[in-house]
């Protein structure tokens, strides 16, 4: 298990440096490549002007510090019989400094109810500050969410499953400086505390079925320290453009600052934004890939904190597959995806996905992946943040699933 984490560790570390040297060394962020005139593209905002027969503006040119919200009011499940929620998914996106040389700082806010007594009020936040000077990351939860689990590994199967309840309580907080145009470092605080854990079935002890003993009844907290180095050359985390990505965060959860027991954990995460046609700004024809390794060092982490498919920093990982099918020790995690415009204004576009994980604990990483695949289509909510919504249909062994989101899964 040791040499398959120095392996992957090894692996990505040595592509994060011919990542950094293949753009401009200088220390001038070079002009982004956007797309600054949007009056060629089409979203659902100017089909509600041509509907309602409102009068058109002149052509919507992207401008300083404007915000761009997008809103959509969708129906969910939640897990566990507990039946339908009403979700709202909110992105805001504006610039704090000059569009050529200032990512787009962003927040997502998902909160959902049931009407009785199931809802959460998630906020992930990005904000960069004039010329990417600074990256504020932030993720705060309150969450009455229940979750089915499968315990450790993939032994199990599909219908071999439990319901857990517990009540969330997240605060992350990063703080990233600017070393070189595209490169970050930093650091910040993160609490993880959990309540209330405990099998919704009374004759399922959650220890036993999940095979194992740390954080399985009562409570759990995870209290610490990150250190975080980010490589980032997309300029636009709702809907990236070509460029790449790498962040490294490492964990510490020190007893002193309040956590149940002492563990680390190492969470590496990989993008690549490919472009067919480079010339044609104005035209999504894109591949795209992502991988990510999550692991932890110590074998007393509690067990809603293990690594899961689904619960990466945006919950987006995993589609197609059941979000906590597969937990352990160790989780790797590969997907890509292909994006195209179907219309020319850009209103219409399709995306064709496939994804793999593997996990530790029922036996070694790299062992057993299990796979899914799907297609979705786009519509463009919101051309000056470039937000589409998108409507994918995933599948994996004995799982499907409709999906609506507003934003790219990475």
């Amino acid at each position: 298990m040791r040499r398959c984490r120095l392996a992957v560790i090894a692996a990505i570390c040595c592509v994060l440096p011919s990542a950094l040297y293949a753009q401009d060394a200088s220390n001038t962020i070079p002009k982004q490549s956007a797309v600054k005139d949007t009056s060629r593209q089409t979203d659902l905002i100017d089909v509600a002007k041509s509907l309602f027969h409102i009068n058109p503006q002149q052509p919507r040119i992207q401008r300083e510090k404007k915000v761009y919200f997008s809103i959509l009011p969708i129906p969910g499940a939640v897990p566990g019989g507990a039946g339908r929620a009403l979700i709202t998914s909110t992105t805001a996106g504006t610039y704090l400094g000059p569009q050529s040389t200032t990512n787009l700082s962003t927040a997502t806010f998902a909160p959902y109810w049931n009407l009785h007594d199931r809802f959460g009020l998630p906020l992930r936040s990005s904000i960069w500050l004039k010329n990417n000077a600074w990256n504020i990351q932030g993720d705060i939860r309150f969450l009455i969410y229940p979750q089915y689990t499968w315990g450790l590994g993939s032994s199990h199967a599909y219908a071999d499953k439990t319901l857990v309840d517990d009540n969330y309580i997240r605060f992350y907080q990063s703080v990233l400086k600017r070393i070189t145009p595209y490169f970050f470092a930093g650091g910040g605080y993160n609490i993880d505390y959990r309540s209330n854990i405990r099998s919704d079935d009374p004759n399922v002890n959650l220890g036993r079925f999940a095979g194992y003993n740390y954080g399985t009844n009562g409570s759990s907290v995870s209290s610490g320290v990150n250190l975080s180095l980010l490589y980032d050359t997309r300029n636009n985390s709702i809907n990236p453009l070509p460029g790449s990505y790498f962040n490294l965060v490492y964990r510490i959860n020190p007893v002193f600052l309040g956590s149940n027991n002492n563990w680390h954990s190492l969470y590496l995460d990989y993008r690549k934004y490919v472009p067919l046609n480079p010339a044609n700004k104005n035209q999504q024809n894109t591949l795209a890939f992502w991988s990510y390794f999550w692991t932890v060092f110590n074998s007393n982490a509690p067990y809603l904190d293990l690594p899961s498919i689904g619960w990466d920093p945006y919950n987006r990982s995993g589609e197609g597959i059941d979000q906590n099918r597969y937990r352990g020790r160790s989780l790797f995690y590969l997907e890509s995806e292909y994006r195209r415009d179907i219309t020319e204004n850009g209103l219409l576009g399709f995306v064709v996905f496939a994804d793999a994980t593997t996990v530790s604990g029922s036996g070694n990483l790299f062992t057993s992946w299990h796979p899914a695949a799907g297609t979705g289509l786009r519509v463009k909510f919101n051309k000056g943040s470039n937000t589409n919504i998108g409507i994918d249909y995933a599948f994996s062994q004995g799982y499907r699933a409709v999906v609506l989101n507003l934003g790219e899964a990475f």
